[in-house]
């Protein structure tokens, strides 16, 4: 008997990496559903088959964003020799991974995709914070971090740095690359929390030799 070979989780991942690109790369809002179908080359009718509304599509998509980015986390700690590694590693992933991203998505998910905004906030929450609590915590183990930090404090400043970041009153699309700035003021973080020895690590990670006195 022939096998019949399902193809609705390839459209699903199909649709997906469509509306990921059209999204990063002018909003949400500025999407339509048009939009997606012009660029898969399909009908609006089988992208229904699949997820029933835009907003479905949006939940799905920040979802799987949202599942990728833990996996990415995990990954980096997993490949970290120390805590300054580990977030030198961080750096080059966010300058990467926003790059190309358009900050009116972050402001489109919070005005008008609530649903949305809360599982992105959740994550921040319970993921986000820890994994910023706990490279404080060994930073400080391995004397590469100040041993007077203030732990939950820091954690939750370099969150609001990262929403800062995509805030386009405060850097706006025009005029600033958001990669860049995400990876300007993850140095600035870096830079105020090192001893003397991470500092010396951080330039060497860098490529950067220090000047002996």
């Amino acid at each position: 008997m022939e096998q019949v070979t399902d193809h609705s989780h390839l459209i699903s991942e199909r649709i997906l990496n469509a509306a990921r690109e059209l999204f990063f790369r002018h909003g949400v809002n500025s999407v339509t559903m048009d939009d997606i179908a012009a660029k898969l080359g399909m009908s609006k009718k089988t992208i229904y088959k699949t997820c029933k509304d835009k907003q479905n599509l949006v939940t799905e998509l920040v979802l799987s964003e949202l599942k990728k980015q833990l996996e990415d986390m995990h990954g980096i700690r997993e490949s970290s020799t120390n805590a300054i590694h580990e977030l030198m590693q961080m750096m080059q992933y966010m300058g990467n991974k926003f790059q190309t991203m358009n900050p009116i998505l972050f402001y489109d998910l919070q005005k008008y995709h609530s649903a949305s905004w809360k599982h992105f906030k959740s994550f921040r929450e319970k993921e986000l914070t820890g994994f910023i609590e706990d490279n404080l915590k060994m930073g400080m183990k391995q004397n590469l971090y100040r041993s007077d930090l203030k732990v939950k404090i820091l954690a939750r400043l370099r969150l609001e740095q990262v929403e800062l970041a995509f805030n386009p009153e405060a850097f706006p699309p025009d005029q600033f690359n958001v990669g860049e700035v995400q990876v300007t003021l993850l140095d600035h973080f870096l830079q105020g929390v090192v001893t003397l020895k991470g500092h010396k690590l951080v330039n060497k990670y860098k490529n950067i030799e220090e000047e002996e006195e």
